[in-house]
């Protein structure tokens, strides 16, 4: 029935050529990082993020250096600890203790993923979770069930909320359908959506859901993060829709020099449906790292309070 109800909507809205509103994550996180300067300049003490990684992977390199240029723009001291690839789970978690007791520091960041041999749920198990700036400690994760959103909120769900508010979107009594349940996207992004003050009714679909279609027509706000390069077609989507694409996938691609492109997890020609769409590239990603600052901020501000 659901289906059946948006079908002639979406014909008729078809034929208006509407394009999508762009959810520029990069404007929204400039915003947001001149509000962090603001309370780093009236916290007292210099935050500290210590930013650990393990092994070679180019693009976790990449990361980190965004990370670390974040950090230098805002004022916020960084700490790069690299470690060799075949450095024993052992000797990580003896870092993760030393930088849990080093009082200069607020926050802690495992650079994901690790290397096969490391178990890195307990690795973050053993972070200390006011330092916990990627949210990903069971503390933490905890905390956003019982409604308690003043703490470490992982950086990704943390900054599509930023961006839907930024936008000034009401989701109050708004249909929301979350595509993926991973623990560190996924599923807080569902908690974010259903707390007190953002209202949202919330679906969460996932790869044993009987009619994704279908879920995703009846939504008012649509959050992709399964990782399947442009899974979400322009019929998913009910005309007006907001849709939030946190998907970041390299795909096979001829006509460019390097042979591929980063795609999301929603078709381009959505945005002739939808009246907001977040880019990919620069859409959540800006946000993710942006809401990392904001805990570690977070973080010295309690520490220091």
């Amino acid at each position: 029935m659901i289906v059946s109800h948006h079908k002639p909507h979406h014909r008729n809205y078809s034929r208006k050529i509407m394009t999508a509103v762009r959810l520029d994550g990069k404007a929204c996180a400039a915003d947001l990082e001149e509000r962090l300067k603001q309370r780093i300049s009236k916290c007292g003490v210099e935050p500290h993020l210590a930013v650990v990684i393990v092994g070679d992977d180019p693009a976790s390199h990449v990361y980190v250096r965004n990370k670390i240029r974040s950090c230098e723009r805002l004022g916020i001291k960084s700490t790069h600890i690299e470690l060799p690839e075949d450095t024993s789970q052992e000797e990580v978690a003896k870092t993760i203790i030393s930088l849990n007791n080093d009082d200069s520091l607020h926050g802690i960041l495992i650079q994901s993923p690790l290397p096969s041999h490391m178990n890195e749920e307990s690795l973050t198990d053993l972070i200390d979770p006011t330092k916990d700036v990627d949210g990903f400690h069971p503390a933490n994760l905890g905390r956003i069930v019982q409604g308690r959103l003043d703490g470490m909120i992982p950086c990704t769900p943390a900054g599509v909320m930023e961006m839907i508010r930024w936008a000034k979107v009401d989701m109050t009594g708004k249909k929301a359908v979350v595509i993926g349940r991973s623990f560190n996207v996924g599923m807080p992004q569902a908690l974010l959506l259903a707390a007190k003050g953002a209202d949202a009714t919330v679906t969460i679909v996932h790869s044993r859901t009987t009619d994704a279609k279908a879920e995703c027509l009846a939504a008012d706000i649509v959050i992709a993060a399964v990782g399947r390069p442009e899974m979400v077609k322009p019929d998913w989507i009910k005309p007006g829709a907001v849709v939030i694409d946190v998907g970041i996938n390299r795909v096979d691609d001829s006509s460019r020099e390097r042979g591929w492109r980063l795609a999301g997890d929603v078709h381009p020609d959505v945005e002739k449906v939808a009246s907001l769409l977040s880019p990919v590239p620069g859409g959540v990603g800006p946000m993710t790292v942006a809401m990392l600052m904001a805990n570690t901020v977070t973080s010295a501000e309690s520490q220091h309070s």
